[in-house]
């Protein structure tokens, strides 16, 4: 079929934009069914005298913006599942949305050219510099009022629009107004605990688990009862007894590729813990921070619970840049509203600037395209970070399927602040596994980011540490 759309090679705009508005447009108009097949990008360079390479940029976009399908060896069709925002005329207006309604870090700065062999942190020659540099650029262009003003209190409406595209993938159903742009996932766990919690009530956290969330817990004065976290999620039996004894507001669980054991929590135990949820009356809030580094998509807590009882929480600060800040909180309409009212109370806005930066990544298949490479050099890290620690007589809790990190120990060693001072001599420096406990009891093991430990310096270390005398 010819797709009834008109270029203009005399307006300024690039090719690629105007291919891409008028596919938006057509599939939005309703003119395509779901499953309908485009031209191929040979038939529509033939069809409108262009070359081919707009064309492929343009459905490259389309795709990442999940409008398209592409099928191998068949070609490009509208995609299944695309759903796009109600009256989604002009969304690419930031404007339209305004209507909508620690010392532990510490340890990660030493100065000189140490291993942060426990860092959270992606190097940054695994980053995608150049990609990042043209979208910044791109942005600077396009939007200049974006490195002066704030966004929406509820977040960048195009932003939002792909990441209920990504929720959608998940089998996540929400709209627009059940989704928060948050700077970095941080702050919107600061913004839960502001709204969910006072000084004195309990919260459930897992043992170990997030360090940042146990310290901002304290701050604001609440009590904190940890969940020993299994190979395959938190202890059923030890989550149940607690239960009994003590009535959670909430239960904070990293379901996939957990900080820092990098395991995952097993369905039966998801089932059960939506259960216990409805069965005491708690929210959990899901961490799942680290989606983008899975390959293969499995069901979330909010999958199977649509969000009556689980309030998730993600974003792309620990993949596309810790620098741009972006986290999302999506939860029920109310909790959304009262979320965005103490957003504007406490900082006003989040940042146009990188909003709009991010949005570019994803519209122009950057970030898409980076991921697959970092997903593969991560799953290479991971799987040679293993074999290293065992081959030197360490003990691996668990072999990651993707992530980032490796928790592991010296079988002899029981307390790993011994392995921390073994390992500053030689240049590394790792966090006692403490520091992942609720109330910072010593513990044998220690968090290892794997894109660190092919350094020779860490092979040093895993090697050294396995010679401690009992």
């Amino acid at each position: 079929m010819k797709l009834e759309i008109e270029l203009n090679r005399d307006s300024g705009v690039p090719l690629t934009e105007q291919i891409v508005t008028g596919v938006t447009a057509w599939i939005r108009s309703r003119a395509a069914h779901p499953g309908a097949r485009l031209p191929s990008i040979r038939q529509f360079s033939a069809d409108y005298g262009v070359s081919r390479f707009p064309v492929i940029e343009a459905y490259d976009r389309l795709v990442s913006l999940g409008y398209l399908d592409s099928r191998h060896g068949s070609g490009f069709f509208v995609a299944e599942r695309h759903r796009s925002l109600s009256g989604a005329q002009g969304i690419s207006d930031p404007r339209r949305a305004e209507e909508e309604a620690v010392h532990i870090l510490q340890q990660f700065n030493h100065p000189g050219e140490t291993l942060k062999l426990g860092s959270g942190f992606i190097p940054e020659a695994w980053r995608d510099m150049d990609g990042l540099g043209h979208a910044i650029r791109h942005v600077s262009r396009v939007d200049p009022a974006s490195l002066v003003d704030y966004t929406t209190p509820f977040g960048n409406p195009t932003l939002r629009e792909h990441l209920q595209s990504r929720l959608g993938q998940l089998g996540i159903a929400a709209d627009a107004s059940q989704i928060l742009i948050t700077n970095g996932a941080s702050q919107g766990l600061d913004l839960l605990m502001r709204y969910m919690l006072k000084a004195g009530d309990t919260m459930f956290v897992e043992d170990p688990g997030y360090y940042n969330l146990f310290g901002l817990l304290k701050l604001h004065g609440v009590k904190l009862v940890g969940i020993p976290r299994t190979r395959n999620g938190p202890d059923l039996e030890v989550l149940q007894a607690q239960l009994r004894l003590h009535r959670p507001k909430a239960f904070f669980i990293n379901t996939l590729f957990h900080n820092p054991t990098g395991t995952i929590v097993s369905p039966p135990v998801a089932f059960r813990l939506l259960q216990l949820a409805r069965e005491y009356n708690f929210k959990i809030i899901e961490d799942d921070i680290y989606a983008d580094f899975q390959t293969e998509l499995t069901d979330r807590l909010a999958t199977l619970d649509q969000l009556e009882h689980v309030i998730y929480v993600g974003g792309l600060s620990k993949t596309l840049s810790s620098s741009l800040r972006i986290g999302v909180v999506v939860a029920d309409h109310a909790t959304i509203k009262d979320l965005a009212d103490i957003k504007m109370l406490t900082s006003i806005g989040g940042s146009r600037f990188a909003e709009a930066v991010a949005v570019a990544m994803l519209e122009r298949g950057t970030y898409r395209k980076y991921l697959e490479r970092l997903r593969r050099r991560m799953r290479d890290a991971l799987g040679a970070t293993v074999q290293a620690l065992e081959a030197s007589g360490w003990e691996v809790f668990e072999t990651p399927l993707g992530g980032k990190f490796v928790w592991a120990r010296v079988p002899h060693v029981e307390d790993s602040t011994r392995l921390v001072e073994c390992g500053a001599p030689l240049g590394v420096t790792v966090a006692p596994g403490s520091y992942f406990r609720p109330n910072a009891e010593v513990s044998p093991w220690i968090r290892i980011n794997a894109a660190y430990a092919g350094d020779p310096r860490a092979q040093a270390f895993f090697e050294a540490a396995a010679k401690l005398t009992p």
